[in-house]
């Protein structure tokens, strides 16, 4: 036998190569639109990567371009902005317009360009990874989809300034929760809701209007707002030592008005009843969401091992049996918090919950099967001096507290100071 030529065997494998290429390029439409909808129920740019394959595969599938914020499940829900830290803001010159992005479930980075200038947007929160903007020349509201570039702008946050209990544009952009619901009667506009932490109304528009509403109703004593599936939910104390109440505040009513479609929000209604505290043992409670699901996460101020978590449908059903497990979840607690896979990140334990130990001046992990408590990573932190290098454990636990995941700084991260030079 003669043995084959190497540009006889190139050849081979091209032609096997194409072939495989064209039978996978021509697969049926509805076979390639059902792929693609199980590749985005788990994440929205694994989608955009798999109609980025081919042209035939893009046609068979519905693009999110110009419906990334009005479709919910176009959102990027697992994706958050990364704090860089070292004085590295977003729109810093040295970052050259760029913004990571990181995915709390996969631990997949993605290095993106935003459409916006620092000295002409503010970023306020990220809502199901939409982030939520301010542009600083006339206070409008945006939401801007990192992936898709699409934008949807809002009213003014100042014609919100008589409704602040001190009449500063500093104060409307202290966002404690927001939450984006797609309009019933327009299938290109969305509702939002924002709760600011300096007033007691909750505030509400439509996509293209030109003024926000708030509501007739005042909250006074609510806490650790969580928005989930276009709805918010928060914590109301309403006695000194019993367990609060879990509120649940539903998405505007669009109501049909002489001809005119008039937004109205519905009052908060109290859905279940979180354990009580007693005189002797002083509880912090917090809401956070972990797989589809609420929990609530209730631990002592004075014994840290105090700690317990509940599910939000076992309070509302009436009973109050504590979870045992998480999985390989990590619950972190701030402002904001968040649930993050440790599979995802080695440096993270799973079935935990991170939060900030105020004696000892650590971040602490309450490891909730085996009910022990330990550091996070080496080092204390003491007058925002935290231990370099950092972990990602402490970019994270930054992304729970809005005030600072913007900054270009870590959470107890010392400011780096500019040097001056004396002048002759």
């Amino acid at each position: 036998m003669v043995a084959c030529s190497g540009k006889r065997r190139r050849r081979t494998a091209t032609t096997h190569a194409g072939r495989d290429s064209s039978s996978w390029a021509s697969l049926a439409e509805d076979l390639v639109s059902l792929i693609g909808w199980r590749v985005l129920a788990g994440d929205v740019r694994d989608y955009i990567c798999f109609r980025a394959a081919c042209h035939h595969w893009r046609s068979c599938t519905a693009s999110p371009c110009g419906r990334g914020v009005v479709v919910p499940r176009f959102h990027p829900r697992r994706w958050m902005m990364l704090p860089e830290g070292n004085g590295l803001y977003p729109g810093h010159g040295k970052l050259r317009g760029f913004v990571r992005f990181f995915n709390l479930s996969t631990g997949a980075f993605v290095r993106l360009r935003l459409p916006i200038a620092r000295d002409d947007h503010r970023i306020l929160d990220s809502v199901d990874g939409i982030l939520l903007l301010q542009r600083n020349r006339d206070t409008a509201v945006r939401l801007l989809h990192p992936f898709t570039g699409d934008i949807v702008d809002f009213p003014p946050l100042d014609t919100l300034l008589p409704y602040a209990s001190r009449r500063s544009e500093e104060y409307l952009r202290d966002v404690a929760a927001a939450s984006i619901t797609p309009s019933a009667d327009d299938d290109q506009a969305v509702l939002l809701m924002i709760w600011l932490s300096r007033t007691v109304r909750v505030a509400f528009a439509a996509s293209g209007d030109r003024q926000w509403r708030v509501s007739s109703w005042s909250m006074y004593q609510a806490y650790t707002p969580l928005p989930f599936q276009g709805k918010l939910y928060m914590l109301d104390q309403a006695t000194a030592y019993g367990g609060p109440e879990v509120l649940q505040i539903d998405p505007p009513l669009q109501l049909q008005l002489e001809g005119t479609t008039e937004l109205s929000l519905p009052p908060p209604k109290s859905i279940a009843k979180c354990p009580a505290r007693t005189p002797d043992s002083f509880f912090l409670y917090h809401l956070v969401e972990c797989d589809s699901d609420i929990l609530l996460v209730t631990f002592g101020v004075s014994v840290y091992a105090q700690i317990s978590v509940y599910r939000l449908a076992d309070l509302i059903s009436g009973t109050t049996v504590p979870v045992t497990c998480i999985g390989r979840n990590s619950l972190f607690l701030g402002d904001r918090n968040l649930c993050v896979s440790s599979k995802a990140f080695p440096t993270i334990v799973g079935d935990a919950i991170v939060f900030y130990h105020q004696k000892e001046n650590y971040l602490a992990q309450y490891h909730l099967r085996r009910g022990t408590l330990s550091p996070t990573s080496d080092g204390c932190i003491f007058a925002t001096n935290m231990p370099s290098p950092s972990s990602i454990i402490h970019h994270i636990y930054t992304c729970c507290f809005r005030t600072q995941w913007t900054k270009g700084h870590l959470m107890f991260q010392r400011e780096i100071r500019a040097w001056q030079m004396k002048r002759k």
